[in-house]
Formats: C-alpha cells, sequence, structure tokens
C-alpha cells in the first residue's frame, strides 16, 4: 500500500470498454497523494480527484442477487460497505469484492456480442445482502484503465 518514499498507493478495479465495445477490469492504482493538512488538523495523505458534479447512491443485494447484462448508468466508484459482490466483465474475468475495496465503473458503450453480453454482470457472494456505495460522476467515459491517478 505504499508507493515510492512511503507515499500511499491505492488499489481499484476499473471496469472499462475498448474500441471494439469489449468490457474489461484491470487493477489501478491511485497514486497522486499529498501530505497535507485539513485546517489545523495534522497532515493526512490525500489523492484529490478532479471536481464533478455526481450523485450519490446507496444500494443493498438481497442475497442471491443476480445483476443480468447490463452497463453502470454512469462512470461511478463503487465501494462495498458489508456483504461480498462479484463483476463479470465481457472478457469473462470476474473479479469478487468486499468491504474496503474499491472498484470504478465505466462500461458505458459497450457492443452487445454474439452471445448476448453487454456491459458486466454482478450478483452477491455469501448469505448477507451486499450493502454498496456508489458516487456517479456526471462526466462522459475515457475508454482507457487507470486515468484516475
Amino acid at each position: 500500500m505504499s508507493g515510492p518514499g512511503g507515499t500511499p498507493c491505492v488499489c481499484y478495479w476499473h471496469l472499462w470498454v475498448d474500441d471494439q465495445g469489449v468490457s474489461h477490469q484491470q487493477r489501478c492504482e491511485l497514486t497522486a497523494f499529498e501530505l497535507k493538512g485539513v485546517g489545523p488538523a495534522d497532515p493526512q495523505w490525500n489523492d484529490r480527484q478532479p471536481r464533478s458534479e455526481a450523485t450519490t447512491v446507496f444500494t443493498v443485494q438481497p442475497v442471491g442477487w443476480v445483476g443480468e447484462w447490463h452497463e453502470n448508468p454512469a462512470p461511478q466508484w463503487i465501494v462495498p460497505l458489508s456483504g461480498r459482490w462479484w463483476v463479470e466483465a465481457m472478457d469473462g474475468t470476474r473479479v469478487e469484492m468486499g468491504p474496503g475495496e474499491i472498484s470504478f465503473g465505466e462500461d458505458q458503450g459497450c457492443t452487445r456480442d454474439a452471445q448476448g453480453r453487454q456491459g458486466h454482470k454482478s450478483g452477491t457472494i455469501g448469505d448477507a445482502p451486499a450493502v454498496l456505495m456508489t458516487v456517479q460522476l456526471h462526466i462522459p467515459p475515457v475508454r482507457r484503465p487507470g486515468h484516475f491517478r
């Protein structure tokens, strides 16, 4: 979790779309941290992202829930608060996540393939609901993995 010189490094999964309209998942890192105080508080590491309008949505996926093939409604950060869930991209990459893991869903504009897959499929794992917090950014998708630093 540390980069060069002790600078923090926070990993996240990025669900993105290539030029052929196929979704993929790639492990990426937030690395643009700056040691700075907030008001009179001691310095802390901050990785400030570009300012944009956003909508926060909390969701509870019931035990056994499966979201068939769909695209994220907007480029969005997804943070599991409790429970576990999985996300499968069109390329077959399946990632399982739990509390404290971060995902960025940016699979808008996928092309439906011959198997009827478009975007991603997701669902809950285990015997507890998955409680997620999403922060939907009102920006166009970039279509390049790891563009957040």
